[in-house]
Formats: C-alpha cells, sequence, structure tokens
C-alpha cells in the first residue's frame, strides 16, 4: 500500500449530488408548508394599493387605487361579494351577474 500523507477529499461530483439533494428537500419542505398553511399560489385581481370595479351594467372590470373614486361608468361591488384572486367564488360569479344602474345585482345573459 502506498500512503501519500495526503487527507482524502470526495469527489465534486459527489458534493455537487449531495448539495442538488439538499436543495432539493429545502423546496420539496417549503412547498409542502405553503400548502399546510394555506397560502395561496392564485393571482391577486389587483395589485397591492388598487381594489376591483365592475362595469356599471356589464361585466367588464378595472382596478382602481385605494382611496380614489371608481370611474365614470364603473361601480364597486357589493361588501362581502368582492373578488380577491382569479377563479375565486366571487370572481366566478361576477362573470355572470353584474349590477345595475339601480344598484340590484342581475344576471347577465352571455357575459358582456
Amino acid at each position: 500500500m502506498h500512503l501519500t500523507g495526503r487527507p482524502h477529499r470526495p469527489s465534486a461530483a459527489g458534493v455537487n449530488h449531495a448539495t442538488r439533494a439538499v436543495r432539493r428537500l429545502v423546496l420539496a419542505g417549503a412547498a409542502f408548508a405553503a400548502v399546510l398553511t394555506g397560502c395561496s399560489t392564485q393571482d391577486a385581481v389587483c395589485g397591492g394599493g388598487e381594489y376591483p370595479v365592475m362595469t356599471t351594467g356589464g361585466t367588464g372590470r378595472t382596478c382602481v387605487p385605494d382611496g380614489e373614486e371608481p370611474p365614470e361608468g364603473y361601480t364597486r361591488f357589493p361588501e362581502g361579494k368582492v373578488p380577491e384572486h382569479v377563479g375565486d367564488e366571487w370572481d366566478t360569479y361576477w362573470q355572470t351577474h353584474t349590477v345595475d344602474r339601480g344598484g340590484k345585482t342581475v344576471e347577465v345573459s352571455g357575459g358582456e
């Protein structure tokens, strides 16, 4: 047996493989934690500092900066029925309903 006195070092490939395995484990743990805590991956209807409004008598929408009134031809969603995320209960509901000029919620035919 020939001894050189040099310490044994693991190959770079082994370290790289271990690093990738740890990264995968961390990512899997983060994804699992997000599911357990109820974090949503859905897109928000509006960005931070904005709220959604709809066209009066139609299904069109836009976002308005907080503190500003809706533009002409738009109205706020009724309290408690504001869509927050794309595809949520109220986002889906308001695709087939609207608020008319009198403030009454009505069903629209075929979406507008």
